[in-house]
């Protein structure tokens, strides 16, 4: 890191207050004290990190879910993903996540990168996961949770992000991470 980079960007935290805490999340209002010597209020959305998987079969498509999402109104085409169930290891959640949305199970797993989904009020951290050797099974939802699965090829599906049929920011990431990795190979 460069010299003096910290002192002259770095933010420092003078208080902390929760004002919500809610099932997923908490929220808090933070006083930091900037660079310059002057104060400021960061409000702050605390998330415990998920991960998003990004499954591959061996005919190259991608195993994907459909959903209602509230906050957005909208049914949307994401890649299976969920939270981290306290201190539980990426690659752990992302197997029990890919099972209970697709039924799938896989023989290999990659992290792919890690990332931080909206690092302006939130510290969410999701982990890409890479899922090959898929063997098929049954799906078991959450509660509440009311999922299609469809397999796409993973050309189309890059195709459904460029022309913004696919909205999902984790999911766009994850096609074309994948898209990437694929014309790599």
């Amino acid at each position: 890191m460069e010299k003096g980079l910290e002192d002259r960007l770095k933010e420092k935290l003078v208080s902390s207050q929760e004002i919500f805490q809610g099932r997923i999340i908490k929220v808090q209002v933070d006083t930091v004290e900037l660079p310059d010597g002057k104060t400021a209020k960061r409000e702050v959305v605390k998330h415990p990190g998920a991960v998003v998987i990004l499954p591959l079969t061996n005919e190259g498509e991608v195993v994907m879910v459909r959903q209602y999402r509230h906050a957005t109104g909208e049914i949307l085409l994401e890649l299976p993903a969920g939270k981290r169930d306290g201190a539980e290891e990426p690659l752990e959640c992302a197997r029990r996540e890919l099972e209970e949305e697709t039924g799938y199970t896989a023989e290999q797993w990659q992290v792919i990168c890690s990332f931080y989904t909206s690092p302006g009020f939130c510290d969410e951290l999701l982990y890409l996961i890479l899922a090959k050797g898929l063997v098929k099974g049954e799906a078991r939802p959450d509660e509440g949770e009311f999922i299609d699965v469809v397999t796409i090829p993973l050309a189309e599906a890059a195709r459904m992000v460029l022309s913004g049929e696919i909205k999902d920011g984790k999911t766009c990431l994850g096609i074309l991470a994948g898209s990437a990795l694929n014309d790599h190979e």
